[in-house]
């Protein structure tokens, strides 16, 4: 004997569900639903989104992007018993180049051909504190990096964007 009644049976045999037709289905409704599920089963962390927003303010149409042409770690020859050493980075975007030097303590810089400029440095869940060049181009940052980071410059009416580099 069965304990399932006929009554309750359709005809794919399957239990306590109305057929579906494809005119009742509602595919905007069960997006909805998966996204809240999503949302409360695994958000996405604070941080992760904060970084896909600072990413997403790369997108700067009148940006040019500045191609990374030196990189210490990279292209420089290892010097023995040097311990700590600062990684020298250098990008290029049409006339002008940006000299970086990467410590634990900051990074300092300097535009050419020297012009004063604003620098932002992107990068991580917190947005980073504007660098100044002075009319010499150089700049200065106290505040070690850490992740992915990138630069953006503004100068005049220029603005330029770096690659994304880990620190």
């Amino acid at each position: 004997m069965s304990d399932v009644n006929d009554t309750d049976m359709n005809d794919d045999g399957l239990s306590g569900e109305e057929d579906w037709g494809d005119e009742e289905f509602d595919a905007g409704l069960l997006e909805e639903e998966l996204r809240q599920a999503a949302a409360v089963l695994d958000p996405v962390p604070a941080e992760l989104q904060q970084i896909a927003v600072d990413a997403y303010a790369l997108h700067d149409l009148d940006a040019r992007v500045a191609e990374l042409t030196f990189d210490s770690l990279v292209d420089a020859l290892p010097v023995r018993g040097a311990t700590d050493v600062p990684r020298m980075l250098t990008f290029r975007a049409g006339e002008v180049t940006v000299d970086v030097e990467v410590t634990a303590r900051g990074l300092m810089g300097q535009v050419l051909p020297p012009q004063p400029a604003r620098i932002e440095v992107l990068g991580g869940p917190r947005p980073g504190s504007p660098l100044t060049a002075d009319d010499l181009g150089r700049f200065t940052g106290d505040v070690p990096l850490s992740g992915p980071f990138a630069l953006r410059l503004r100068a005049g009416e220029d603005v330029v964007v770096t690659e994304w580099l880990r620190a």
